[in-house]
């Protein structure tokens, strides 16, 4: 059984004991990017707990960042998503912003963040991305995403865009999580510079 064969077995178990008034993704969303997404956002997590708040300050494994500018990106990364989808939902375009450290000059600003407000950056922001793609349409997943080179995309590939950013931010973290923890899919699409663009309105 597949991954997604095995999460969707599961999902409809959640939705008989549910019952009727909860939301739970769009019949044609992208199950498995989505399943990456979150099982990667939820072992972020996990990594993230272990570190005590003195050593969110500390050095992470990418040269001259700390873990707290690496808690910052991935927070940022899932609010700026969120927002172009809720923009996306409105027919509105938001132009979403270059998540490159040297680009973002208020990425330095949020690594100064107390350690409580960093956990809540990050918590915050993936529920609210979470909320988002559960309220996508069946129609609004295959509209389309313009990215900053002019080409475009499907709305379904964002989740796999997150899944990059969040597999690769545990990584970054550099508390002990080896490449061999990456699944195969993320590790070949983790990579530092993600394709950021805007959402378009047709």
């Amino acid at each position: 059984m597949s991954l997604a064969e095995t999460d969707l077995a599961a999902r409809e178990a959640l939705k008989a004991r549910q019952g009727k008034g909860a939301r739970y993704d769009a019949p044609n969303a992208p199950a498995e990017d989505l399943l990456l997404a979150r099982r990667g956002t939820a072992h972020f997590a996990r990594k993230l707990m272990e570190l005590p708040d003195a050593e969110l300050y500390a050095p992470s494994a990418v040269e001259g960042l700390t873990r707290a500018h690496v808690v910052a990106r991935i927070g940022y990364d899932a609010r700026h998503q969120a927002l172009a989808l809720e923009a996306f939902g409105k027919g509105e375009i938001y132009t979403l912003p270059v998540l490159e450290e040297q680009q973002l000059p208020s990425l330095d600003l949020a690594a100064t963040l107390p350690a409580r407000a960093l956990r809540h950056l990050f918590q915050h922001s993936e529920v609210h991305l979470n909320v988002c793609w559960r309220d996508l349409t069946e129609e609004q997943w295959d509209r389309e995403v313009v990215l900053v080179d002019g080409t475009t995309v499907p709305t379904r590939a964002l989740p796999g865009i997150r899944a990059a950013a969040v597999w690769q931010g545990a990584l970054d973290l550099g508390n002990g999580m080896r490449d061999a923890e990456l699944p195969a899919v993320a590790l070949l699409a983790a990579v530092r510079s993600r394709p950021i663009g805007k959402i378009g309105g047709s």
